[in-house]
């Protein structure tokens, strides 16, 4: 079946998997970091003052996660994604209204927490638990919000900014996610009682082979695979996380200009949609476990140009290769827990992944802050990021050759 018949054939469960991933971008560094300038203006902060109350705020948000990623598994999707919404609106109106510098982190573990963890979480784990045999091609659709939200949210949210000001542009989100989000996403969860039943009563044999094989969450933490397989997902959240939150000072260093890098997310999004179709293709075909070994290649040859060059073709060619592999872990990382440990568990196991790639995003930013403020190039910045990666898809071939 090709992908745009099996769209058709399930366009609103589908379409509810984009928009998860598509506002999930409102709790997503990449557009949190687009006010931290006014941000640290408006409470005399440095980039390591402001990195450590992020990394604090998404620590919380990772420490929490993995308790509340398991009630996907017991909750109806229904009432857990209203919940998610709501609770992502009120994070966006507090952004808006916050007066005081300590309350920067409970509205940034809100934004975080709701956001960046709890609705890419719905999203991932929806569309792995009710396709099989096309889960691939589920995930590479339902991912492509990432890209597509990170292609329109930087210029608008630049322009709302420059327009009208950092607070209004916030409280405009939060206004237009508690209106309308909420009972959008509850509309095209239409039909939700039927579709769990299926899954929940179904006979076939693959099902039912499906329903037997699930890891517990204390199993899988006793598996030498989940180790191997960390790294490399950490790889992509704590260096795309750290340099993301970091572009305002990864555009000064390079002497870009901000508004014409802000333009380099379409491509960013292109790449990143072209790779997430295509890899929705090969893990329906291979399997996600296959592909492990190569998703990570396109993302050294980006920081590799981050490393040499100077010129702003370079920043076009970093997030080119950059959304390349940004493409393949969406679809990889939602198709790998179901394909290596079952869907009985699949909210719990995929929370607890999902939250260690939290917690690297909340170290990220401190860490690269840091060494921003003692005068640590982006140049060596992407060399140590580049070896890490190497190391990380290296790891993953030598434990899964051994264990298969």
């Amino acid at each position: 079946m090709s992908i745009l018949t099996f769209f058709f054939v399930n366009p609103r469960f589908l379409a509810f998997g984009f928009f998860a991933a598509f506002f999930s971008s409102f709790g997503q560094t990449f557009f949190i970091a687009l006010s931290s300038s006014d941000i640290r203006s408006t409470f005399n902060l440095s980039h390591g003052d402001f990195g450590l109350i992020y990394s604090s705020a998404t620590l919380a948000s990772a420490g929490l996660l993995i308790w509340a990623g398991r009630k996907i598994d017991d909750v109806d999707l229904r009432y857990y994604t209203a919940f998610v919404c709501f609770g992502l609106a009120i994070a966006c109106l507090g952004m808006a209204g916050v007066e005081h510098v300590i309350w920067l982190i409970p509205v940034i573990f809100g934004l975080r927490f709701m956001g960046q963890g709890l609705l890419g979480h719905i999203s991932a784990v929806s569309m792995a638990r009710y396709f099989d045999q096309h889960r691939g091609k589920a995930l590479s659709l339902a991912s492509m919000g990432y890209p597509i939200g990170e292609a329109l949210f930087p210029s608008i949210a630049v322009a709302l900014i420059a327009s009208y000001g950092w607070r209004q542009m916030w409280a405009g989100i939060g206004i237009m996610l508690l209106f309308m989000l909420v009972p959008f996403m509850l509309w095209l969860l239409k039909g939700q009682s039927e579709r769990h039943w299926s899954l929940s009563e179904g006979t076939d044999a693959s099902q039912m082979s499906r329903k037997l094989n699930g890891w517990t969450r204390a199993q899988v933490l006793k598996d030498i695979r989940f180790y191997a397989l960390l790294p490399s997902f950490l790889a992509t959240s704590f260096i795309y996380t750290g340099l993301f939150f970091h572009q305002v000072h990864l555009i000064e260093s390079k002497g870009w200009s901000l508004s014409i890098f802000v333009g380099f997310f379409i491509v960013y999004a292109i790449t990143q949609i072209f790779s997430a179709l295509v890899t929705g293709l090969l893990v329906d075909r291979y399997s996600a476990r296959s592909l492990m070994r190569f998703y990570l290649i396109p993302a050294v040859i980006g920081l590799g140009f981050i490393a040499n060059f100077n010129a702003l073709w370079a920043g076009a060619a970093f997030m080119a290769f950059f959304g390349l592999s940004a493409g393949a872990v969406g679809v990889i990382h939602g198709a790998i827990w179901a394909e290596t440990y079952g869907i009985t568990h699949l909210g719990a196991i995929k929370a607890l992944g999902t939250a260690f790639m939290v917690l690297s995003t909340a170290l990220s930013p401190p860490i690269m802050g840091m060494a921003i403020d003692h005068g640590v190039t982006i140049e060596t910045i992407s060399i140590v990021s580049a070896a890490y990666m190497v190391f990380a898809a290296t790891l993953v071939v030598l434990i899964f050759t051994r264990t298969n």
